[in-house]
């Protein structure tokens, strides 16, 4: 009975310590799942069972229990009863995870969408498809790749696959529970979405790239050298934890900080511009928090990015998601169906021209695909580059934004290509080569 007890009692040590060491993990674990069970339900407009099921059921997060309120529009998790999370819905700015800070009746504005009827075919309009045949593109093979990509379903986890060659659909699959409607998100996709409306501001001319970034807090210091082009290519020399595996400074700011803006600000400079390149999450909520202050009013800044380019192009179902201070979480967190971000991919192979108007200057996809110096030729403004052949088999032209789990939009401008994937499972699960290099042979 001693020997009993004494192990009973070591055991009761070994969980609380285990609880204490993870106590602060809870609270992202809970947090994550509330956020993504909130706007997977209500922005998607999924089942929460098949959030569970799949979405969900990734280590650590699937610890959590979650619960949905219709009634509410809300979700809320928890840990084996602790940390306890609850993500609200509101209506234009998607779900969100609230705190002692959150206040319901704030949340009065919404940005105000202008839906356009139109007799163009997609993707420059809203009518289907027109039905094109194009000599030069083997089908066979183009079959062949779509198949590879949804084989071995378990690993790869694709979900929607869709490629447009000049500007024609030429094909599209999607697995069961998702159609041409549902709204997928970007995660870090966003930040693509993010940097656009920078180069639609600097084609009206009311911002340069070489503006030193507009921070109070910076100018007594070094970091009043930082402009928005070193901000935009992730070369500011800030210090920033991008580390998605623990406590770090981008998982307490988008499950624990009301204003994912001022994350960024905070950080002390370890190295001048262009010095280093350091991927940061935290960055581009910085840029979002600038691109406010290019506004006289909180309503201006929650229209300005659907005013000024995601309406026009028919992007219908997009909701840029913002966070307890009405900031977009330019980052992670904007959604479209897979069509939308095709559009968004063919605004970028047309250098901004849309159904005759210029949206933002020419010169801009240039400026977005030019590489970032120590990037090792894989990044240049908020899009990822394929210059240094991060994928052998695929032209070197190749720009594309892409998202946490293996979402991507790729835009090949020598092969007019727009191909789009989404999934659960990203490069090595989902081998991004072998797919682009397929697709690419079926050109002709």
């Amino acid at each position: 009975m001693k020997l009993f007890k004494r192990a009973l009692v070591l055991l009761l040590i070994i969980i609380g310590v285990l609880v204490y060491l993870n106590y602060t993990k809870l609270n992202i674990i809970s947090g994550y799942a509330a956020k993504n069970m909130a706007s997977s339900v209500f922005v998607a407009q999924r089942s929460a069972e098949s959030i569970t099921q799949y979405d969900n059921n990734v280590p650590l997060i699937k610890l959590a229990e979650t619960e949905v309120d219709n009634k509410t529009k809300s979700a809320s998790s928890s840990v084996y009863g602790f940390m306890e999370r609850q993500s609200v819905y509101r209506e234009g700015l998607g779900a969100v995870l609230i705190n002692d800070d959150y206040d319901s009746s704030e949340f009065t504005l919404k940005p105000n969408r202008n839906r356009l009827s139109d007799t163009i075919p997609y993707p420059y309009g809203q009518l289907n498809p027109k039905d094109t045949i194009f000599p030069e593109i083997d089908m066979v093979q183009l079959n062949k790749a779509v198949t590879t990509a949804f084989s071995n379903a378990d690993v790869q986890k694709t979900r929607t696959l869709l490629v447009l060659y000049k500007g024609h659909l030429v094909t599209e699959k999607y697995i069961d529970g998702f159609t041409k409607d549902t709204p997928i998100l970007g995660w870090s996709m966003a930040k693509s979405v993010l940097a656009t409306c920078y180069g639609v501001l600097e084609h009206q001319g009311k911002l340069g790239m070489d503006w030193p970034a507009p921070i109070a807090e910076w100018k007594e210091d070094e970091r009043r050298n930082i402009t928005l082009n070193h901000l935009l290519r992730m070369q500011s020399g800030l210090e920033w934890e991008e580390d998605y595996t623990k406590i770090s400074d981008v998982t307490k700011m988008l499950f624990l900080d009301s204003d994912m803006t001022k994350a960024q600000k905070k950080k002390k400079a370890i190295a001048k511009p262009t010095e280093i390149w350091n991927y940061s999450s935290g960055t581009s909520n910085l840029l979002s928090g600038i691109l406010r202050q290019q506004f006289r009013s909180h309503q201006e800044y929650l229209d300005f990015p659907y005013s000024a380019f995601i309406d026009k192009i028919g992007m219908y179902s997009m909701t840029l998601e913002a966070d307890i201070a009405g900031n977009y979480i330019g980052s992670a967190y904007a959604w479209a169906n897979t069509r939308d971000w095709a559009r968004f991919g063919q605004l970028y192979l047309d250098k901004g021209l849309w159904n005759g108007e210029q949206l933002f200057n020419t010169a801009w996809v240039d400026y977005i695909t030019e590489p970032t110096p120590h990037s090792d030729g894989t990044y240049g403004a908020h899009f990822w580059l394929n210059v240094n052949g991060r994928y052998p088999d695929a032209p070197k032209d190749l720009f594309s934004c892409n998202g946490h789990e293996g979402q991507y939009v790729f835009v090949i401008p020598s092969k007019d290509l727009v191909i789009v994937r989404t999934g659960l499972a990203q490069d090595p699960l989902f081998d991004v080569n072998t797919f682009l290099s397929e697709v690419v042979k079926s050109v002709q």
